[in-house]
């Protein structure tokens, strides 16, 4: 860290500059004396010490100059941890609208698991959210969506997506039209055109025993169901990215189920993974074989999302790239 000396008729005009053009820098206040009102106005603006013309010695000036240098060091500590502080609190918010609480109340057999983690580049946010609620007809509606880009500003757009969402669907409007409305909500938020967002959208019957499907340019569901191999779910009718095309459709797909089933919905930051040291990808297909593996083991709630996240990030030889979220529905009955 570098100190400077101003000895100048206005420092104050100067240590504006200073701090614009080297703000580590420590900054000493040459003065007349302890009563010179203009050096006292310089440290409150941002100097860090005052030093007498008539104490100006090898000696002073060297212990003044290190005595300056560990307050600005101190200084910029605050400021860092301040700063930080402050980030943190931020994310905070963001990342309990990212994630939010389910509302299930009512939802007797139904058990959900959720798991978030962010890309080894980010600390705590990414563009990737869900919820699930129930509404008063008995329909449990689940939702998961991937915003591209990362940081704060795929993550607020995020949490408008995933908060215009609940209150469409507790509105009773869903399906396309739901679709439709978020994308529009995309296109008015969005930064740039170059912005879009996949999403994966389910309402389970009441009984469980059906479901409707919308894909808007999201991976498909994985469905397991006890004396069957987990297989995913059919994603030929599914629509585009929300925001890719003005005019685009999603249709609905049918889904019977019978039984116990889990239902595992997830972002690609599960499946694009690396697996070993070449640019082999897990994939979709390697995903089911490892969910297949984890179900014959019995494992099944938050203790089936853990392994499967934690076995991602080992085949991918430390953290994900890439934002990662998944969310785990099982019906008992």
């Amino acid at each position: 860290m570098h100190c400077v000396l101003l000895d100048l008729p206005d420092p104050l005009a100067s240590l504006p500059h200073i701090e614009q053009a080297a703000p580590g820098t420590a900054v000493l206040v040459l003065t007349d004396g302890p009563d010179d009102g203009r050096a006292a106005e310089a440290v409150r603006a941002g100097a860090q010490d005052l030093l007498a013309r008539d104490e100006v010695d090898a000696v002073t000036v060297t212990r003044a100059v290190r005595y300056a240098i560990e307050r600005k060091r101190a200084d910029l500590a605050q400021r860092q941890l301040t700063e930080t502080k402050l980030l943190a609190q931020e994310n905070s918010r963001l990342e309990r609208g990212l994630l939010p609480t389910p509302l299930l109340q009512g939802a007797t057999g139904l058990r959900f698991a959720a798991r978030y983690r962010p890309g080894r580049s980010r600390a705590l946010l990414g563009g990737d959210f869900y919820d699930t609620v129930r509404t008063p007809d008995g329909t449990v509606h689940a939702m998961i969506g991937d915003v591209c880009g990362h940081g704060p500003d795929a993550a607020a757009l995020g949490v408008e997506l995933r908060i215009a969402w609940r209150a469409l669907t507790f509105a009773g409007i869903g399906g396309e039209t739901l679709l439709r409305i978020l994308q529009d909500v995309l296109l008015h938020e969005r930064a740039s055109d170059e912005i879009f967002a996949t999403l994966c959208g389910v309402d389970l019957a009441p009984d469980g025993r059906s479901a409707a499907l919308h894909l808007a340019g999201h991976p498909a569901p994985l469905l397991a169901v006890p004396g069957r191999a987990p297989e995913l779910l059919p994603y030929e009718d599914g629509g585009p990215a929300l925001g890719l095309l003005p005019d685009a459709s999603w249709d609905r797909i049918d889904v019977p189920l019978d039984g116990a089933w889990s239902l595992l919905l997830y972002t690609d930051g599960l499946i694009e993974g690396r697996v070993g040291e070449g640019t082999q990808r897990l994939g979709q297909d390697g995903m089911v074989r490892l969910a297949s593996r984890l179900l014959a083991a019995g494992l099944g709630g938050e203790e089936l999302l853990d392994a499967a996240v934690t076995e991602v990030r080992e085949l991918n030889g430390g953290e994900l790239t890439d934002d990662l979220a998944a969310v785990l529905l099982e019906w008992r009955g």
